[in-house]
């Protein structure tokens, strides 16, 4: 105590003395006027030399003077040190209250004393203090210190109440609590009191408590709270209410944390509900916490102290988790609260938490983890109770026995203790001090009271009214006063139990009557504990009921049985959950429960102030969980609680807390219980429970309920959303329900539980442990991230079998964490991959570890990372590498390591076969991957380790070192050395090392530091190591350096090499240097320089070294050209080296030249893209006048224009060339044109010209090397004049060898046409024109066709097809032949032509094909017939069926005796006109009647009618619809026309009816005598195997056939080689078609042998039929012969391997039309075809459609249409590359197609 309790021994002058450096510290704050007035206070004379005038002196010289002053007072008489002390008090301003207090107290008294004493002042004034001041303020302090003794009386009595219970005394510095992060507002100010307001005491410790680990006493906790909030954490029964009431027992007796100065406000929120009126501060004091009988005057002088001095308050806040309201946030720059006015209660602790009341006092709030989350931003500091370890528990059992009278017989105690230390359930719920009393009361009922744990019965009615009464007086004591919280303060308190509650049994009393027959039983000798949490529940709970006097025995029958107390507390429990009510009232509960209740302590007593001020009692039941135990029985005994309301109480619980997480003030464990009670082992309980509360089902219904909870369990078990805490939650439910279904449900979806970021306790490892067991052999893995777990739980975890993964995350797992768990970590036996990362384990921990590991055999992944082993304990975990040979893969990045650690490594590779891949990256990772070596013959695979080595710290000495270890690695395959910083010297030295490498594949060294002399080094190795390949180089913002190796260490030039720098600027010196190098490479080898900058002096330099490198075969330049002059000096290549194969220049885009071996013939020159303007244009004509022969030259794309052009065009003559120039994109007009015409008649060997002017911009010039060669032109899209068909006609009729003209929608109109026809009359002869024009159709089709033949007689056959006219002009001739087919042509309009034709006498050829003729038609050609003796061909192939045509025709076809060829095709014949057409049989040579209609009469009479065409040579029969006896009559005719050579039968067999087998049969056999045959069709005849028989026999003998087709046949594999093989006899063969068979792998075969000698074959379609990947080559070693292959179709074969077909085309110089759709070909595919295109000049379609091409095949494609101008089209329709890309691509070159037309 202060020494101000008594005034009697006070001397003012040594307290003075006594706090003279904090006066001098209090003094030194004050303003001068205050200390001037102070100084008066001393005589003048003593005053002479103080000056307090800070601005005449310094800070240092006033606190002199205050010195001076203080020491004058320290030896002053009594009285005048008293006035002065009372002066001081007055005046001053930040006195500390301690402080203010004692001086107050000691002047009073001092002064009293000396009242007669005379002032000391000389002055003659009075030198006390103001007598109005001193009025004020010394009353308001007393009446301070008397409501603070009031207080600590109260708080005195309050603890002497719970103290009297308690079984061992409270002891704050024995409690544990261990520290968390609090989460402080950053703009809230700090209102801690400085050190003044201290007072000296012991100042809050500066350690780190950010970690959850960090642990401290209570007493060191609370110390230096003072000013600040602070939040007491605690589960329920943790003890937080006795720990508060302590506290302020401790206050009142001046010891603990809190001044006593202080006032000490003990306040709980159960109170606080109560209060539903707004109430101010004074009110909240004087009539709700303690009230003060006094004035209203004092209680004003209280509160004004208290609002003048709120730091010397400390306000205790306990129990917020039973808070009805939630606090609200208040803004910090919000003003201060008014504490006179009314406010809600819960504004009042908002504003003392918020500082908005009272700031600066001392708060400290007690509440559950989950309600922390409401003070965020407002708490300065937050602990956490712990529980209690084993050692406490047992200690309190101890104390428990011994107060309870059981100290004679020891072994109750050491029996009870070990019982409940073996029990998981005992000793988890001990580890709360409240828990651990009923654990207690059980183990009592347990071991002195014959319980029965295993039947859990309630006992029925026993015991007397006598006994019960007698009971009653006992317990009247065991009622608690003072408002503890029931749960902590009572009988289940944290520390206290009522030493008599059970009443002075003897054992002979303690006799529990079974509940079914009444019959007593004796106590069991070996108590056992129930298995479940939910069972030992139930013995708790009879354990409880039996602690009624009136269960004794006895023959009065008394008021309650147990059965129906259970029942009501059940009910009442089941409404205070529903309602979140904890608290009860009298009228709640029914008396005589209430009595039975507190008798057995099930209720505690609590009494409550009303808002009013008087003081009622209230109930709860001991514990929390109690009361959700009874509301589960509810539920599951009564049939008012519903199947919803259940539903809706049955969820998980998470232990991770969320702002809006919905507050309780339960523990959340109602549904645990409820899925305990639905065991099996608690149907007998529930329902006798459920007869008993008059519910009606009994049995049924309880199971009922019970498969309900089971149900909702199952849809947990399969939900696939659950978190960590839910999914232990899950386990612990599915553990209390027994059900080993249930548990193989939850991991049968969860290959690894993943807990992550909670507390783990004993009992959450054993309810993991009964999931996990369920799992059988599959195994599972568990994950704790994070989780906070201590090592007493690793003693359990090994209960959990068949786990495959370990995983542990978090710091908070260090060494003794790793030794404790090396322990354990062999009982894993089927243990597969362990994870112990992102730890706190070092060298030490390692080497547990490592030991611990090397007993587990099956381990295969071994995760390390992120700790602090550092080389030494990395070595520890490398040394078991040899002795787990099933290891996979070990992580040991993060460590701390250096090279050290990677050399040990290293080092193992050569003792350890089975290392497969060691990857250091600096300090981040560090990986060794494990080959897995066979077990079944103990064959160990052959090791190809790689290493890879980045960022690493360098220094001379290490890398030496390290390269000694990699050359003793010789199996070493893979080494990435990048990003080392290894620069010149350390290239050197890995150079140097690898003739010991001799099994490397590849070296990466990128982001080195690697300059101009490490790749100078580079290309000299290239050519002195022969096992090395290619070097890769780029030296741009990302180096990158890669060397690649081949086993195959051929010394040949064979054996192509790479040397690739890409992305750097090389300047002169550089280039000269590099190739200097490589000069001496004895092997092929490419040189890339790609993506690189190279100046103009650069190129000059590598094109003269070109010459040197003999082995070059490829130089890549792309994008490394920007200059028109250095692509320049590249083509110079073709003068300076005769190896030059080809040149291909496009500045900034692709550049390469190609070199072969030996002297080439003739080059390949491409330059596009340049601006090549005169002077460049001059230089690059004398480059190719000085070169060799080209075969090709491309200038496309160089803005020549016309100009450039024509000077181009006037030195074509100098240049040597064989095939083709393309001068396409050069912004040609028609003038441009006609200079490129002109090259027909000024150059000889020019063989034709193509010009389009078109969107398609295209210009090519072809040559020939034949002399007289045929010439051609075409025009098209070049939007012509009438003058340029002059011009045009002029150059043509300069050119004797023109043959052929093509314009194509040029724009020409009629009359141009016509006089350019005109033009070509006087002069040409032997040539043909075609002009399209989209106008040509109809009307204006046949005015064109009569102008011309009125303009011209030269003109030998004239014909429109669709729209486009085809004139073959002969001088001196007359027409033969006139056709107008498909050109929307009708009948009337062929009326104008009749003059005309009439005046053709010779006209052999009429053609009026698929047209409108109708009988306008019909009659015109009946009108003309007559005046055309000589017609011998007439062809009118119908478009629509239409019978009067061939009706009026007859009788003039009859009369038509020249005509010899007549095709009616499509057309209706009728009877009649059968029978006429008939006559004119004989003299027919062809005859077409395919798709004709007839009647069967006419049709017989037709086919009857073909036995007397002796004559004909040609019949085509296509698709007629034939009967049994018209087919006879076929087969019979066929028999008798011997001179028969096209035969066309296609789709004939369809309308044979069911003798179709036999029918093909005899029409086979028919055509035995036809030897003759050049050409048959028989497509769609459904023939089988005996048709081709039968054909195979008949193809020896046509010997002249020179096309076949059986397309759409049922041709089989066997059959198709019996079929190749016959074709051998058809040397003539050209055509072949065989699509949409059974032909497969044997017919390619066969066609690889036979096709070779079939020189002629110029089309080849074998589409639709199952050949596969043998059959494919078998086809490519076919074509490769076939040098006159023009067309081969493979659509949708079988296969997408084709590029042996692919490849094969490059053998087929006439190739022009090549079909691969639907074959599912990808980009190797269309690769193989873009290398062999430019091979193909005159190939001009592909079919692609519908394969996988994706944008890297089509890339490929459009570059080698560059080498291709022949080629029109690319179909790539349905393969895998998007509309954007294909329109990108499209753009590039528009000869590809994607579309579906």
């Amino acid at each position: 105590m202060d020494e101000e309790a008594d005034p009697d021994n006070l001397n003012v002058n040594s307290v003075l003395a006594q706090e003279f450096s904090e006066l001098l510290q209090v003094l030194s704050s004050q303003s001068p006027a205050i200390l001037l007035k102070l100084c008066q206070i001393m005589p003048s004379d003593a005053r002479r030399n103080i000056n307090m005038d800070p601005s005449s002196c310094s800070a240092a010289a006033v606190t002199e003077h205050i010195k001076v002053m203080l020491e004058y007072f320290r030896v002053a008489n009594h009285a005048d040190c008293c006035n002065f002390l009372q002066s001081m008090c007055i005046l001053c301003e930040g006195i500390p209250m301690r402080l203010e207090s004692r001086l107050m107290s000691v002047a009073g008294y001092a002064n009293n004393v000396s009242e007669n004493s005379s002032p000391c002042g000389t002055d003659g004034k009075s030198s006390s203090a103001p007598s109005e001041q001193q009025l004020i303020k010394r009353p308001r302090i007393d009446h301070w210190e008397q409501y603070i003794a009031a207080v600590m009386r109260l708080l005195q009595r309050r603890w002497e109440r719970l103290s009297e219970r308690l079984v061992r005394e409270v002891q704050p510095e024995n409690v544990w609590v261990r520290l968390r992060t609090a989460n402080r507002g950053r703009d809230r100010p700090d209102q801690t009191p400085g050190s003044a307001d201290k007072g000296g005491r012991t100042p809050e410790l500066d350690g780190d408590y950010g970690y959850m680990d960090s642990r401290v006493t209570l007493e060191t906790f609370l110390q230096g709270c003072a000013g600040k909030v602070t939040v007491l954490v605690g589960q329920a029964g943790s003890g937080k209410t006795l720990l508060m009431s302590c506290l302020g027992q401790q206050w009142a007796h001046g010891l603990g944390p809190i001044p006593s100065s202080y006032l000490f406000v003990l306040q709980e929120f159960r109170q606080l509900n109560v209060l539903s009126h707004p109430l101010s501060l004074s009110e909240l004091l004087f009539r709700h916490y303690l009230p003060l009988e006094g004035s209203n005057d004092e209680k004003r002088a209280i509160v004004d102290y208290l609002l003048s001095n709120p730091e010397q308050s400390c306000w205790v806040l306990d129990g917020y988790e039973e808070f009805h309201s939630k606090l609200t946030r208040q803004e910090v720059q919000r003003e201060l609260l008014d504490p006179e006015q009314p406010l809600p209660v819960a504004d009042l602790i908002s504003g003392l938490l918020n500082r908005h009341l009272l700031p600066g006092c001392t708060v400290v709030v007690t509440c559950r983890a989950r309600d922390v989350m409401d003070f965020e931003g407002i708490l300065d500091k937050v602990g956490q109770l712990q529980g209690w370890d084993c050692h406490e528990i047992k200690e309190y059992v101890d104390n428990f026995f011994q107060i309870k009278g059981h100290s004679a017989n020891k072994a109750v105690g050491v029996q009870a203790a070990d019982l409940l230390l073996s029990s998981r359930h005992l000793l988890a719920m001990s580890s709360l001090p409240a828990l651990c009393n009923i654990c207690c009361i059980c183990l009592e009922h347990l071991l002195l009271k014959g319980g029965n744990p295993r039947g859990t019965q309630i006992p029925e009615e026993t015991g007397s009214e006598r006994r019960r009464k007698a009971r009653e007086k006992e317990e009247k004591g065991v009622q608690i006063a003072g408002g503890g919280r029931g749960e902590e303060g009572s009988i289940g308190g944290s520390y206290a139990q009522s030493r008599d509650q059970g009443g002075g049994r003897t054992r002979g009393e303690d006799i529990m009557m079974d509940g079914t027959n009444g019959r007593g039983q004796m106590p069991s000798t070996q108590a056992q504990i129930p298995s479940t949490l939910t069972q030992v529940y139930l013995t708790i709970l009879g354990a409880f009921l039996s602690r009624d006097p009136n269960t004794r025995g006895g023959n009065d029958e008394p008021k309650t049985t147990p059965q129906s107390v259970v029942c009501e507390l059940s009910q009442l429990a089941w409404k205070g959950l529903e309602d979140s009510k904890i608290l009860f009232m009298e009228k709640d509960i029914s008396q005589d429960v209430l009595e039975f209740s507190i008798r057995t302590g099930l209720l505690a007593q609590v009494e409550l102030r009303r808002e009013d001020g008087i003081i009622v009692n209230s109930y709860r039941f001991i514990h929390l969980t109690i009361q959700e135990f009874l509301a589960a029985l509810r539920i599951m005994t009564s049939t008012d609680v519903s199947d919803m309301q259940l539903k809706k109480r049955f969820s998980l619980r998470t232990r991770w807390t969320t702002k809006s997480d919905q507050r309780t003030v339960f523990t959340d464990s109602l549904h645990l219980y409820v899925c305990g009670l639905a065991s099996p082992h608690c149907t007998p309980d529930l329902v006798q429970l459920a007869r008993t509360s008059g519910g009606t089902g009994g049995q049924s219904w309880v199971q009922k309920r019970q498969t309900l909870v089971l149900k909702l369990l199952k849809n947990f078990c399969h939900s696939n959303t659950l978190t960590g805490p839910k999914i232990l939650d899950l386990c612990h439910c599915v553990q209390e329900s027994q059900d080993n279904q249930l548990a193989k449900q939850v991991v049968g979806t969860r290959p690894t539980l993943e807990l992550r970021n909670i507390t783990l306790l004993r009992n959450d490892i054993d309810a993991l442990a009964f999931v996990v067991n369920s799992v059988g052999d599959n195994g599972i893995g568990l994950d704790f991230g994070a989780c906070s777990m201590e090592l007493e739980c690793l003693d359990v975890l090994p209960s959990c079998q068949f786990i495959h993964y370990l995983s542990f995350r978090s710091r908070k797992y260090g060494d003794k964490f790793a030794e404790k768990l090396s322990s354990i970590l062999p009982k894993f036996t089927t243990l597969k991959k362990l994870e112990f990362c992102g730890a706190s384990l070092t060298t030490t921990g390692a080497a547990s570890l490592a030991s611990a590991l090397q007993n587990c055999p099956n381990i295969t992944e071994i995760n390390l990372s992120d700790n602090n082993l550092k080389d030494q304990g990395i070595k520890h975990i490398a040394d078991i590498f040899t002795k787990q040979p099933r290891l996979v893969l070990v992580r040991l990045g993060q460590n701390n390591s250096s090279l050290e650690a990677v050399d040990y490594l290293i080092g193992k590779m050569s003792s350890c076969l089975n290392i497969q891949h060691l990857n250091a990256d600096g300090k981040k990772e560090l990986t060794v991957t494990f080959f897995q070596n066979s077990d079944l013959n103990r064959h160990v695979t052959k090791s190809e380790p790689t290493i890879s080595l980045l960022n690493q710290t360098w220094s001379k000495p290490k890398m030496q070192k390290l390269a000694k270890s990699l050359a003793r690695c010789t199996a070493l395959s893979v080494l990435d050395l990048s990003s080392n910083c290894l620069g010149n010297t350390g290239l050197k030295k890995l150079l140097d090392i690898l003739p010991c490498l001799s099994n490397i594949q590849e070296i990466n060294a990128s982001n080195n530091g690697i300059g101009t002399e490490g790749v100078v080094m580079l290309a000299g190795a290239l050519c002195s190591h022969n096992n090395l390949t290619q070097i890769h180089i780029s030296l741009g913002e990302i180096e990158q350096v890669i060397l690649k190796f081949s086993p195959d260490e051929r010394d040949d030039k064979q054996q192509l090499k790479m040397f690739r720098i890409n992305n750097s600027s090389l300047m002169p010196s550089d280039t000269t240097q590099i190739c200097g190098r490589l000069i001496q490479c004895r092997s092929h080898f490419e040189l890339d320089l790609s993506h690189s900058s190279l100046p103009d002096e650069a190129i000059e330099n590598l094109v003269k070294v070109l010459p040197k490198m003999a082995s070059l075969q490829r130089l890549n330049v792309s994008h490394s050209i920007t200059s028109t002059a250095g692509a320049l000096m590249l083509v110079r290549c073709l003068t300076v080296s005769q190896r030059v194969k080809s040149v291909e220049i496009t500045p900034q885009i692709e550049s390469f030249i190609h070199f072969d071996s030996v002297k080439v013939e003739q080059a390949s020159c491409r330059l596009t893209h340049c601006s090549l303007n005169g002077e460049n244009l001059e230089r690059l004509l004398e480059i190719l006048q000085q070169g060799p022969q080209l075969s090709d030259l491309d200038l496309s794309s160089n803005q020549l224009e016309d100009e450039g052009v024509k000077r181009f065009l006037d030195s074509l003559h100098k240049l040597n060339i064989t095939s083709y120039v393309n001068l396409s994109n050069n912004g040609l007009s028609q003038q441009g044109l006609l200079d490129v015409a002109s090259t027909l008649c000024t150059c000889n060997n020019v063989s034709g010209v193509e010009v389009s002017l078109g969107a398609e911009e295209r210009c090519l010039i072809w040559f020939t090397q034949c002399e007289g060669c045929v010439k051609t032109l075409s025009v098209r899209e070049s939007s012509l004049e009438h003058d340029h068909l002059v011009r045009l006609a002029e150059i043509v009729s300069t050119s004797p060898s023109l043959i052929k003209l093509e314009f194509k929608n040029n724009l020409l109109q009629s009359a141009w046409i016509e006089d350019f026809v005109k033009l070509l009359n006087s002069s040409q002869r032997g040539f043909s024109v075609s002009i399209e024009e989209r106008w040509i159709r109809s009307e204006e089709a046949v005015s064109l066709v009569c102008r011309c033949l009125d303009l011209s007689s030269n003109i030998h056959t004239i014909r429109v097809h669709h729209t486009t006219l085809h004139l073959s002009l002969m001088k001196s001739t007359e027409l033969t032949s006139v056709s107008l087919v498909d050109c929307a042509v009708e009948g009337y309009q062929l009326a104008s032509m009749k003059s005309i034709i009439s005046r053709c006498p010779l006209l052999t050829e009429l053609d009026f094909s698929h047209n409108s003729l109708g009988v306008e038609g019909a009659e015109f050609l009946c009108s003309v017939l007559p005046s055309l003796p000589n017609l011998t061909c007439l062809s009118i192939v119908s478009k629509e069926a239409c019978v009067t045509v061939v009706e009026k025709l007859s009788e003039a076809l009859l009369q038509a005796a020249g005509i010899q060829c007549l095709n009616l095709s499509g057309h209706v014949i009728s009877d009649t006109a059968a029978q006429i057409m008939t006559q004119m049989w004989p003299r027919l040579k062809s005859l077409n009647l395919s798709h004709c209609e007839w009647s069967a009469a006419a049709g017989l009479e037709l086919v009857t009618a073909l036995q007397v065409c002796v004559s004909l040579e040609g019949l085509c029969l296509d698709s007629l619809q034939l009967n049994a006896e018209s087919s006879v009559c076929l087969g019979q005719a066929l028999r008798n026309i011997n001179s028969i050579r096209s035969l066309k039968l296609n789709k004939l067999v369809t309308a044979m009816g069911p003798s179709e087998a036999n029918g093909v049969l005899d029409l086979l056999a028919a055509m035995e005598g036809l030897i003759r045959m050049e050409e048959i069709e028989l497509e769609s005849w459904r023939m089988a195997d005996r048709g081709i028989e039968q054909l195979t026999r008949l193809l020896p003998l046509w010997t002249e056939l020179r096309k076949i087709s059986l397309s759409k046949n049922l041709i089989s594999d066997q059959s198709g080689d019996k079929l190749l093989e016959a074709l051998k006899s058809c040397s003539h063969l050209e055509e072949l078609h065989l699509s949409s068979n059974g032909l497969g792998d044997l017919t390619a075969a066969r066609m690889a042998l036979v096709l070779p000698s079939l020189t002629h074959i110029t089309v080849l379609d074998i589409s639709e039929n199952r050949i596969g990947y043998e059959g494919s080559v078998s086809l490519s070693k076919a074509i490769t012969c076939m040098k006159n292959l023009t067309k081969i179709y493979l659509t949708s074969i079988g296969t997408s391997e084709l590029c042996a077909v692919a490849a094969s085309l490059a053998h087929c110089p006439l190739i022009q039309d090549v079909g691969l759709g639907w074959n599912n070909c990808g980009d190797n595919v269309a690769v193989e075809l873009a290398r062999v295109m430019p091979l193909c000049q005159k190939l001009n379609r592909i079919d692609l459609e519908s394969n996988t091409v994706s944008v890297f095949g089509a890339e490929a494609l459009v570059r080698a249409l560059q080498s291709c101008p022949a080629l029109q089209l690319i179909r790539l329709w349905r393969n895998k590359v998007s509309p954007s890309e294909a329109q990108r691509l499209s753009l590039r070159d528009r000869r590809l197609n994607f579309s579906f037309t």
